[in-house]
C-alpha cells in the first residue's frame, strides 16, 4: 500500500471516529469493517484459538466503543485497537485459567499479511511458517504476546510496554527470552526430525 493511500485511509478513519464519537453506529460499524482482519489476526495468534479469538475480538470493539470518548488520536485507530485487543487477549487468558483447564486445539489461522515483515522469524517455505506457526503458539502467553507484537506487528518496545502494561525493560526482556525460547523449540523440532529420518 503506498503512503498515500494509508495516510487517506488513517483520515477516513480519524473522520470515522470523530463520527462514532458522536454516537453514531454506523462509522464505528465502518470502522470494525476495516479493522477487523487485522484485530482477529492479532487475537488469534494471542490466543492461539479461534473460539477465543472471537470472544477476544468482541471483547475488544465492546470496549472500543465504550471507550471510544477517551481515544485521544494520537495513534491510528488500528493501533488502538492492537492495544485494546491485547489487553483483551491478556483478560480473556486469565479468566481461562481461572475457570477452564482445556487443552488448546489446533485451529486453522487467518492470512497474515505482516508476516512479510517479520524480521527474527522469516520462513523461508510455507512448510517453515506452519512449523513456526505452531512453535509459537507452545511459547507461554506472556512471551509469546510480547514476540507477536514486535515481530509480527513491528510495534515498538515502549508501545509493547504501554499495551501491555509493563515497563519497557519488561518488554524488552521479554522479547529476548520468547526470541531464544522460540529458536531453543525450533532446534528442538530439527533435532527431532533428522532423528526420525
Amino acid at each position: 500500500m503506498s503512503q498515500t493511500s494509508t495516510d487517506e485511509q488513517e483520515q477516513r478513519q480519524r473522520e470515522l471516529v470523530a463520527a462514532a464519537r458522536d454516537g453514531d453506529r454506523e462509522a464505528f460499524e465502518e470502522l470494525v469493517r476495516q479493522t477487523y482482519v487485522d484485530t482477529f489476526t492479532l487475537a488469534m495468534r494471542l490466543t492461539s484459538n479461534e473460539e477465543d479469538a472471537a470472544d477476544v475480538v468482541q471483547e475488544a470493539y465492546l470496549r472500543a466503543w465504550k471507550g471510544l470518548k477517551r481515544f485521544r488520536g494520537d495513534a491510528a485507530f488500528s493501533t488502538w485497537m492492537y492495544r485494546i485487543t491485547a489487553n483483551a487477549a491478556s483478560s480473556h487468558a486469565q479468566k481461562r485459567r481461572r475457570t477452564r483447564f482445556e487443552p488448546i486445539n489446533e485451529a486453522v489461522e487467518p492470512v497474515d499479511e505482516h508476516l512479510a515483515h517479520q524480521p527474527e522469524l522469516a520462513a523461508e517455505s510455507a512448510a517453515d511458517l506452519a512449523a513456526l506457526s505452531r512453535t509459537l503458539d507452545e511459547l507461554p502467553p506472556k512471551l509469546r504476546s510480547v514476540v507477536v507484537l514486535k515481530d509480527v506487528y513491528d510495534l515498538p518496545h515502549d508501545a509493547i510496554a504501554e499495551e501491555l502494561g509493563i515497563s519497557t525493560t519488561a518488554a524488552k526482556v521479554r522479547l529476548h527470552r520468547g526470541r531464544r525460547r522460540l529458536r531453543e523449540l525450533l532446534d528442538e523440532q530439527e533435532a527431532r526430525a533428522a532423528d526420525a529420518v
